[in-house]
């Protein structure tokens, strides 16, 4: 077992209590007046992970190997409690088991934000296409009730030619804002290409998310936006209700934006079903 100084290396008896420990608890911020020398092993665990830490333990007394490496939720002597990782194995003489538990709240922490990362569109901080797939599809497949809602920034492309890339930013990123500004706090709101936002409104009625979409609509088109002073800014919105699948919802929220644009833009449409 290589250990590392901010590893907690103990032995416990047969029965698992702690008979030896180095100095490293302090380190991990597990908060015991000293070493935890005299307590249970199942002292150090919360007691939703009593389970597996007796069955490590049975193994090693065993001379199995055990799992190796578990994670588990620790509690420290101030009830603080905190995510280690745990290995237990058997001493050569067979009387008691040797334990290394290290802490892996910097790895969460890392791994957390490379998710944060991985599902945020960079630029308005709103969730990207990948997130917004996802708790699309999780909607769809639990049945919740609720609208999805397709917002595409009209002329999008002659906004980044006329005014450059970081004129159009500025246009996505306020538009960001007036979405956060004017729907619920539980609608999801995502960038998912472009000049294009998806919005998801769960429990929401027809009435409530076609009155929701209209006033995006007509708020985007009263927007000032510096830089942008002199030429309208308008938004086309497509309505659909979620169907039995998220490609379905989807496909019929797109088709009600294409209609959208077709009968002169800065308006809304809702889907037709065949």
């Amino acid at each position: 077992m290589a250990t590392s100084p901010t590893d907690l290396v103990i032995k416990t008896d047969r029965r698992g209590h702690i008979v030896h420990a180095t100095p490293a608890s302090a380190s991990l911020g597990m908060a015991f007046a000293g070493d935890p020398v005299g307590r249970h092993l199942l002292e150090l665990v919360h007691h939703s992970y009593t389970d597996i830490v007796l069955a490590e333990h049975c193994l090693a007394l065993a001379g199995s190997t055990g799992s190796g490496w578990i994670e588990i939720l620790s509690v420290g002597q101030d009830g603080a409690e905190q995510w280690m990782e745990m290995k237990l194995g058997g001493v050569p003489e067979g009387d008691g088991v040797l334990g290394i538990l290290r802490s892996t709240e910097d790895r969460r922490a890392l791994e957390n934000r490379l998710f944060v990362a991985a599902m945020t569109d960079p630029l308005t901080n709103l969730t990207n296409r990948n997130a917004f797939v996802r708790m699309l599809g999780h909607l769809v497949e639990t049945s919740s009730p609720g609208h999805l809602a397709l917002f595409d920034l009209d002329h999008f492309r002659t906004i980044n030619l006329r005014h450059g890339h970081s004129g159009g930013d500025r246009v996505l990123i306020a538009f960001a804002r007036l979405l956060r500004s004017l729907l619920r706090a539980d609608d999801i709101l995502s960038r998912i290409d472009g000049g294009t936002f998806g919005v998801l409104l769960p429990d929401s009625s027809e009435n409530q998310a076609r009155d929701a979409c209209e006033r995006v609509v007509a708020a985007m088109g009263e927007m000032d936006v510096a830089a942008h002073r002199g030429h309208r800014l308008t938004a086309s919105a497509g309505l659909a209700p979620f169907a039995d699948s998220a490609d379905a919802t989807l496909r019929a929220a797109e088709l009600a934006l294409l209609s959208a644009k077709a009968h002169g833009r800065a308006r809304v449409e809702r889907a037709r079903y065949a």
